[in-house]
């Protein structure tokens, strides 16, 4: 499926495989390939990241940042590889990581955390979602999913054997509106999948839509698996309320954290699981046979680095708050309409009434202007809105402005 439609496979949860056939000896047959992940079309970051290098494009697609990360944490990890443990480490993670893990979310949160039986250390965010999805999700089990959404929510949600029913969130605000809950949720509700902040839409939820959701998942005994990952990508003073910090939920949420987004560390692929013990033991079984472990000497730089000083964090966001709104005037200043970013390595533009949907823009931006973006169409299952364009704009300013410059004269040669 290319980039115009849904990027995700519409799989359901019959079984899609080549019917039975006889042959010789009269042995049945079939298909060794699972359609839930057979039928998955191409990727969007694929697709674009694909077209980008045919066309020699500024790739603002795919959310990496430009910068090698901070130099002392990356020493760290050096240093641990020479001098340190390179053989297994606990399959829980290393005591000096989940410690830290525990101390950073008291620092920030106010989050008291019993790092021996709340914290584990997973191969990145997404097998963390991974783990907590197949722990948590028995086959019919329904689970609410909010779109747009990580591409990789759905066909593990499916894979699980859990139903997916969506919310659909819409610009400008994107915020959850309680007909749409009220409609969704029943007796077989069984998980919430949450990411906040929220990629692709780079909108924080307000505490109140948090707290409208938290009475839903106590109404229909629901766990909600949250992706936190951009928690410390923030602008404009905006706070991030993990959902497990309201002591309505504290035993019903499992907090899903990223080293890699923290330090712009996107390769290093450490994640962090924060829950109560009853649902801890349960994930923890599902990661013992997923990846098992981590590498110890990027557990013990990532403890290095979640010790670090408040400036640094602040700091952060203030570097990545200054690309973001020179990127802005920049796209402004070109006559496109700019969403408001509030976290995330993103900034959206909403093409309105120009009469061209999403991934038609895409495709023309980076063929004739040489830049390369994402159509948010192609973050929903069903309806999308097919009228917004994402741009990653963790970049040095330089790159910045050669995407800027090129979008302009595309922008004035279509006018």
């Amino acid at each position: 499926m290319g980039i115009g439609g849904n990027r995700f496979a519409r799989v359901e949860l019959t079984s899609t495989r080549a019917p039975l056939k006889k042959c010789a000896g009269h042995v049945n047959r079939r298909s060794p390939m699972n359609p839930i992940f057979s039928q998955v079309s191409t990727s969007v970051f694929e697709t674009m990241s694909r077209l980008a290098r045919e066309h020699d494009a500024v790739n603002l697609g795919q959310g990496f940042p430009d910068d090698p990360g901070p130099e002392d944490v990356r020493r760290k990890a050096a240093e641990a590889v020479v001098s340190g443990w390179n053989q297994y480490p606990p399959m829980m993670g290393i005591p000096e990581l989940r410690q830290a893990i525990a101390r950073h979310y008291q620092r920030f949160h106010g989050l008291t955390l019993d790092w021996e039986n709340e914290v584990m250390v997973t191969s990145g965010a997404t097998e963390a979602l991974t783990d907590s999805l197949l722990a948590l999700i028995e086959p019919g089990d329904e689970v609410i999913l909010f779109q747009p959404m990580y591409d990789a929510y759905l066909p593990l949600v499916r894979r699980a054997g859990g139903i997916p029913r969506f919310v659909t969130l819409r610009p400008p605000h994107w915020r959850i509106e309680e007909d749409q809950l009220k409609a969704l949720f029943n007796d077989r509700t069984r998980v919430v999948l949450l990411n906040n902040p929220l990629n692709p839409t780079a909108t924080v939820f307000a505490r109140e839509d948090l707290e409208l959701l938290g009475r839903y998942m106590a109404r229909f005994d629901a766990v909600a698996v949250c992706d936190e990952v951009w928690e410390h990508v923030l602008f404009d003073d905006v706070a991030h309320t993990p959902l497990l910090t309201l002591p309505a939920l504290r035993d019903r949420v499992v907090k899903i954290g990223s080293a890699g987004k923290i330090f712009s560390l996107t390769g290093w692929k450490v994640g962090f699981v924060c829950a109560a013990p009853h649902l801890l033991r349960v994930i923890a079984k599902a990661h013992q046979y997923v990846t098992f472990t981590t590498p110890p000497a990027l557990q013990a730089a990532v403890a290095y680095g979640l010790d670090k000083e408040d400036s640094y964090f602040l700091g952060t966001r203030r570097d990545f708050q200054a690309a973001r709104d020179h990127f802005a005037r920049g796209l402004a200043e070109v006559g496109l309409k700019v969403l408001p970013s509030k976290a995330t390595y993103f900034l959206n533009i909403d093409l309105g009434e120009r009469g061209e949907d999403d991934a038609t823009f895409c495709r023309r931006l980076v063929a004739e202007a040489r830049v390369a973006a994402i159509p948010v169409s192609a973050f929903y299952d069903r309806e999308p809105v097919t009228s917004v364009v994402r741009f990653c704009f963790a970049k040095r300013n330089t790159t910045l402005d050669t995407a800027i410059d090129r979008i302009g004269a595309f922008m004035r040669k279509r006018n």
